[in-house]
């Protein structure tokens, strides 16, 4: 009978080892066929390092050659270039090259002019670097004389300036991802930063002058901080300082709802063409493509100049709330026109100038916890309390904390996990073998001395 159970324990062990043989080379096999381990887990834009390329090419050969760039549908960089030999240049160094009739000297020329025209709150603009235009917009509060007053100063600048009508209003996002609230109204809680002393939370500028008392917690019996610095209009940015000094746990995780977060790694700024995901109290998280920059809006409180536009949704309440994308924080909502049932356009202070302007670095993974974010899948219905996570509880990371065993360990960016289960079933197996083989040769001696006894 004990020597029944010692061969059935030994079973055991031999078909374990054997069983983790085939976890361990599963997890690395898949590993090593897949993505490296830094991927996120949204559809892959391309767009950091096409705009990289783009941006370099347009910088080194100028405003007079080029009419800027943007990331093609298969994720290559197109520079817009006035003439066939700048567009072999561009070619020869890997991107794709667009013949256009007007250069980036004279679309900003255009901008301008508009820009020293009599003010037309409701109106907007931006330079569309894919049409070679600058779009001109107006939305259902201008009259028709100044529609028409604007129109004039569009034909004096020539036939590369569109005017488009636009449904519904643009308006700033007030009223409120975490919210926070004051007697200005509600807002979405952007980004977190320092200053190397402080730790802040970047918003948008229209949110609150400086001075203004922020609260959060949802029914606002908390003092988050209160606002230090800023600018609006002209830009769209401000700095709430915390009430103690500190952002807390999860100050490098920007909340998008249900309970989930990103975790944020680095700062960039976004390119045309580009997927992003924006996320806002009211709406939660919604994703789109930037289709313009330098875009100027005049809302009723006052223009602001140099921002992102995109066709991402939002609603009031959603400003001041961070876009990001795989994980690189982009700009903090603004303001624009429409809703998440019928869409709109939506506009994004950038977030380098803002933080260079206040003096501030972000905070990013590897100051607060570790490890890559996993950027968001799919866009997620509305509600929940998305945002800057340390206002409240630090939210989990999506696809890192409350993981299940079995996900952990089929995780295909696991190659080195894998490989300390393969290693430790290859010790087993050999202990079970060296165990048998000491067993018999004890065995074997018994019977020799037997024998010979």
């Amino acid at each position: 009978m004990r020597h029944a159970r010692r061969r059935m324990v030994r079973r055991v062990a031999r078909l374990a080892a054997v069983g983790g043989l085939l976890v361990g080379g599963t997890m690395v096999t898949r590993a090593v066929a897949s993505e490296p381990p830094d991927v996120s887990a949204a559809p892959r834009t391309l767009a950091q390092t096409a705009s990289g390329a783009g941006a370099g090419l347009v910088s080194e050969l100028g405003d007079e050659r080029t009419a800027g760039h943007w990331v093609g549908a298969d994720g290559r960089p197109v520079v817009a270039v006035t003439d066939e030999r700048t567009a072999e240049t561009v070619r020869q160094a890997g991107a794709e090259a667009k013949v256009v009739r007007h250069s980036m000297s004279e679309l900003r020329s255009a901008t301008s002019t508009l820009r020293s025209a009599p003010r037309v709150p409701g109106t907007a603009w931006a330079l569309d670097y894919r049409s070679n235009e600058v779009v001109v917009r107006g939305d259902r509060t201008v009259s028709t004389s100044d529609w028409s007053r604007l129109t004039g100063v569009a034909e004096g600048i020539g036939g590369f300036v569109r005017m488009e009508r636009t449904e519904g209003a643009f308006t700033t996002r007030l009223n409120g991802a975490v919210p926070i609230l004051s007697t200005a109204g509600r807002c979405s809680a952007g980004f977190n930063v320092t200053d190397g002393r402080s730790e802040f939370i970047l918003t948008a500028g229209h949110c609150g002058p400086t001075g203004s008392v922020w609260f959060g917690d949802g029914g606002g019996d908390r003092q988050v901080g209160k606002t230090v610095a800023g600018s609006f209009p002209g830009d769209d940015f401000s700095l709430v300082e915390y009430a103690n000094g500190k952002a807390g746990d999860g100050a490098d995780v920007v909340a998008v709802g249900d309970g989930k977060g990103v975790r944020i790694t680095g700062v960039g700024e976004p390119a045309v063409g580009q997927r992003v995901f924006r996320s806002g109290s009211t709406s939660g998280l919604r994703d789109g493509q930037v289709t313009a920059l330098d875009a100027t809006v005049n809302y009723p409180e006052g223009t602001v100049s140099g921002l992102i536009e995109t066709d991402v949704c939002a609603e009031p309440g959603d400003s001041g709330g961070p876009m990001f994308s795989e994980g690189v924080a982009l700009g903090v909502t603004s303001g624009g026109n429409g809703d998440c049932a019928k869409g709109g356009t939506t506009f994004f202070q950038p977030l380098p100038e803002a933080m260079e302007s206040l003096g501030v670095r972000l905070i990013v993974a590897g100051q607060q916890g570790s490890g890559p974010g996993a950027a968001p899948s799919a866009p997620a219905a509305g509600g929940g309390a998305p945002g800057a996570a340390a206002p409240g509880a630090a939210a989990p990371v999506t696809g890192v904390d409350g993981s299940t065993l079995l996900a952990r360990l089929t995780d295909r960016r696991n190659v080195g996990p894998g490989l300390l289960v393969v290693a430790g079933s290859l010790m087993a197996l050999v202990a079970t073998r060296w165990i048998r083989a000491e067993a018999d040769r004890k065995a074997y001696r018994r019977h020799y001395s037997a024998t010979w006894g």
